[in-house]
């Protein structure tokens, strides 16, 4: 799978590739016993991801933290479908109180959870803290959906456990976790806005979203756990997301037409992992076009995953101190 597949859209070893739409690539699978979380489903890719899984009979539930926006898009997925089941839940992943209480509500509704896709992000955002004193990108990136996932992982055990049904767990990532500081994640002065740069802060956001899966697989594997774990990239789509690049992004369209995706082109990767049977027992892998791809070396460095699980956890401690 190289430049020429992602021009042409050929498909490679999956049968799919860059011009596969999310319905394509779900054809013919029957839904209708899972429940998922879709982070970031009001508008973009994470819409698109929730319609597909909603037209496959799942359950959807949408984290966002624009509820209206969210709701919006929920009427508008039940006016083309009526048979959608979807649920509107409030999550600002810049906080940990906000997903703490996601939880919580999401655990009042007792219902199973099968997938969940870490969907939601920014992007290239001016220096800035989050609400708990953490660098902006990282907070919400990665450091939100590393405690939303800790936080849901029993459920998700236990689901798959009664089930009989494997859980799965889906990264959005980047290439662009290629472009990030030398050393990959800035454990020692993560908050420092010396020497901040809003390209190599989205990376190393996107770094850090396959280490987390790689080591969340590994873990999962180790104690037997009937639940995958898998990153993303989504690939190159113009949506709210390049906000804060929009003039930079379209110029870059300009010279890069052939390499962009639709919406619907976009979310096929996520809709792939999330769903497709072929992936059965599949963990700890990065996908490109719904293909198996190599990441960067540091992104396979299974010290700096290590690193990486143990830094979250205790910015979340410390963090949650009073």
């Amino acid at each position: 799978m190289g430049l020429l597949s992602l021009i042409t859209g050929m498909a490679g070893p999956s049968g799919f590739g860059s011009a596969s739409t999310a319905e394509e690539v779900t054809q013919g699978i029957d839904a209708s016993n899972l429940t998922a979380i879709v982070t970031g489903g009001a508008s973009g890719i994470g819409a698109e991801t929730v319609r597909v899984l909603a037209l496959r009979g799942a359950h959807v539930i949408m984290a966002a933290r624009n509820i209206e926006a969210a709701n919006e898009m929920k009427q508008q997925i039940i006016k083309d479908n009526g048979a959608a089941r979807l649920d509107v839940l409030k999550l600002d992943l810049c906080s940990l109180k906000s997903v703490r209480a996601f939880v919580d509500d999401f655990n009042t509704m007792d219902l199973p959870l099968n997938i969940l896709i870490n969907n939601a992000g920014v992007m290239f955002c001016p220096y800035e803290l989050s609400k708990d004193g953490i660098e902006m990108q990282f907070a919400t990136n990665h450091l939100g959906h590393f405690h939303l996932t800790n936080l849901l992982l029993e459920k998700m055990k236990n689901t798959a456990r009664s089930t009989g049904t494997e859980g799965r767990i889906v990264n959005l990532s980047s290439i662009a976790h290629i472009h990030t500081y030398n050393q990959g994640i800035r454990f020692d002065n993560i908050n420092d806005q010396s020497g901040y740069s809003d390209k190599r802060a989205y990376g190393q956001s996107k770094l850090a979203n396959i280490l987390h899966a790689n080591e969340l697989s590994r873990r999962l594997r180790a104690e037997g756990a009937n639940v995958t774990a898998n990153s993303v990239h989504p690939g190159l789509i113009m949506t709210n997301l390049m906000r804060h690049s929009a003039l930079l992004m379209n110029v870059l369209k300009v010279f890069t037409i052939f390499l962009w995706k639709s919406v619907p082109q976009g979310a096929a990767t996520t809709c792939y992992v999330a769903l497709h049977p072929s992936l059965k027992n599949v963990s700890g892998k990065y996908f490109l076009d719904c293909n198996q791809m190599a990441p960067s070396k540091l992104a396979k460095d299974e010290a700096l995953a290590k690193k990486l699980w143990d830094f979250s956890n205790k910015l979340i401690s410390s963090a949650q101190q009073p």
